[in-house]
């Protein structure tokens, strides 16, 4: 973890904390709800120990990053923290470099569909795990929609209201509040009655996932104490505003190359109709370039961290299927072959097997 480096960033009017390692093709990281640049340690020792160079900023509103007004949710629709993403990209990719490599998870997966929508110029290709695109329904808001499905216990619902959750968060401990988010594995929507959360007592003892160690949980704690929760929750806040806003990508489809990851235990997974958007052929209508699908069996919503090396696998073996070898130089493309300059075919087979493993 020492060899992270850490800097801060002037993008779109905030200042963000950026922590990369490597050197190579550029991966963006982005992060989701309730997590930070740290959820990504594990890709980015093992991508950066892999000829690329991880790039994973903590969001507007997040960590260490600064600036954001937190007190106003409508500026964090996905136009703003696009626009933080594209000028960062601008910043940070190399010479020559025009577009990156994206991955992204539950938020940042979001995010993610939506840098692809918008500015799918900056992309060469996305691992998206948890969340699945969300086509926009022209016919009503999505927090109209939600409320009517799941009821205003539905977490999303309950985030609503500023100030309300967070008054919550604050008599159950920061600490709490982010080990009962992290170790949530139930394959069904999320409810957090008012009073009652997650259903455990302030007096229960902390049992951390398995998958967790108490420094990781530590950091996070650390970081929330110091920002509270407000930030990430304006994301949820702003989702009726993202579709006021994005009728002019109403029908519009992701045209990158993807691939989707998924636990069979995600909340995610389980809830909104997703499964059957997924496997009845929804999702590859609306992102035709879908490569791959994967869904992990008995794993839950924060994969990359409870299969780690599983995932740096998945990512790793899917990216390389995107670089194009040139006698001079790496490149990248846009289609899943092999672009090969005149080299001898020994050097070929050999620089296939050292990019596939």
């Amino acid at each position: 973890m020492e060899k992270i480096q850490h800097k801060m960033v002037a993008v779109n009017g905030i200042n963000m904390h950026v922590a990369e390692l490597g050197t190579g093709p550029t991966i963006l990281f982005i992060h989701g709800f309730p997590e930070l640049w740290y959820t990504w340690r594990h890709q980015i020792l093992y991508l950066a120990s892999h000829g690329y160079r991880a790039v994973a900023p903590d969001l507007r509103g997040y960590g260490d990053t600064t600036g954001a007004p937190v007190s106003d949710p409508t500026k964090f629709t996905t136009l703003h923290v696009v626009g933080d993403l594209v000028a960062l990209i601008n910043i940070v990719a190399a010479s020559g470099e025009d577009k990156v490599f994206v991955v992204g998870h539950d938020w940042g997966a979001m995010i993610a569909w939506a840098l692809c929508l918008y500015r799918p110029d900056k992309v060469k290709a996305l691992v998206n795990m948890s969340v699945p695109f969300s086509p926009r329904n022209p016919k009503f808001k999505p927090i109209d929609g939600l409320r009517a499905l799941y009821g205003n216990d539905y977490y999303i619902i309950r985030f609503q209201e500023p100030g309300e959750i967070e008054g919550e968060f604050a008599e159950w401990g920061t600490y709490r509040v982010l080990n009962d988010f992290f170790k949530y594995r139930k394959p069904a929507p999320l409810f957090l009655p008012k009073g009652i959360g997650f259903g455990t007592s302030h007096d229960d003892p902390i049992i951390l996932p398995s998958w967790m160690s108490k420094e990781d949980l530590e950091y996070y704690s650390s970081k929330f104490e110091k920002t509270g929760f407000t930030g990430g929750l304006n994301y949820y806040r702003a989702l009726n505003l993202n579709w006021e806003l994005t009728g002019p990508w109403t029908g519009a489809q992701v045209k990158v190359p993807v691939k989707f990851i998924v636990g069979d235990l995600d909340l995610t997974y389980n809830s909104m109709g997703a499964r059957d958007y997924i496997e009845k052929g929804g999702f590859k209508k609306d992102v035709p370039v879908l490569d791959d699908v994967t869904v992990l069996q008995g794993v839950g919503h924060f994969l990359h961290e409870e299969k780690p090396d599983e995932i740096n696998k998945h990512i790793h073996q899917f990216l390389n299927s995107y670089i194009c070898i040139k006698p001079d130089r790496l490149c990248s493309i846009n289609e899943n072959k092999w672009c090969i300059g005149s080299i001898s075919n020994k050097i070929k087979e050999t620089l296939r097997r050292y990019l596939l493993e």
